[in-house]
């Protein structure tokens, strides 16, 4: 065995023995937080994608429902308070498919949980959060799809089906063979490309189309005399 294996046995058997020893299962930790700990060994991986191709036809939203948890009297649920008395009303109306539940706590913090359709929850704690971040973390929880990767450790922030086999798009990707031998600077690679002519080089070209006119009324003047 390496020190690198070995390494990875000891934080193994330290997570047992500390899973056992509290008695409780390891919590997840959502991949989109970007916290890296020892309950990422036990998750599986993949990688991120739509929930059944969602999109591809027509949406569907995958927010079933979500429950919105407070105190009457607590101060830290005062921005949840405004939103129930003001902006819960108009939420329900815009979005008829998902399920609004509305519980209230003595003497709790504000929660708010969502379940999905693939059967995942999400939870965000409101506590002495504003009507307008709530607000804002309502809309995430409805735009948002948990998926697939939803308890998974993600492998990439990105996923293609079809991988192209040239690598991904750059600059000078579709770029013409001859820029490989050109000298540069160059001042015809270096001039931007679709500008419009300036008002000095519109004059330039009418002076030079006027003198071509010119030199050929004379030159014919000249053919008749």
């Amino acid at each position: 065995l390496t020190c690198f294996d070995l390494q990875q046995c000891c934080v193994i058997t330290s997570v047992l023995a500390c899973s056992k020893q509290k008695n409780k299962v390891l919590h997840r930790i959502s991949p989109a937080a970007g916290i890296m700990s020892n309950s990422h060994l036990f998750l599986k991986s993949a990688f991120p994608r739509a929930p059944l191709a969602n999109g591809v036809g027509r949406y569907v939203c995958q927010l079933q429902r979500i429950t919105l948890k407070y105190c009457k009297n607590h101060g830290s649920s005062k921005g949840m308070r405004e939103f129930l008395e003001n902006d819960l009303v108009d939420f329900s109306r815009a979005n008829p498919g998902v399920v609004v539940y509305v519980k209230p706590r003595r003497h709790r913090t504000a929660v708010m949980s969502a379940e999905y359709l693939d059967g995942d929850r999400q939870w965000v704690n409101c506590g002495n959060s504003t009507r307008d971040e709530i607000r804002k973390w309502v809309e995430v929880l409805r735009t948002q799809a948990t998926g697939p990767a939803g308890g998974a450790r993600l492998r990439k922030l990105w996923h293609t089906d079809v991988p192209s086999v040239q690598g991904p798009w750059t600059p000078f990707t579709h770029q013409h063979p001859s820029t490989n031998v050109a000298q540069f600077p160059s001042e015809e690679l270096g001039r931007v490309q679709g500008q419009p002519q300036t008002a000095t080089e519109v004059l330039l070209e009418m002076f030079k189309a006027q003198q071509l006119e010119g030199g050929n009324k004379s030159g014919k003047t000249e053919g008749s005399s």
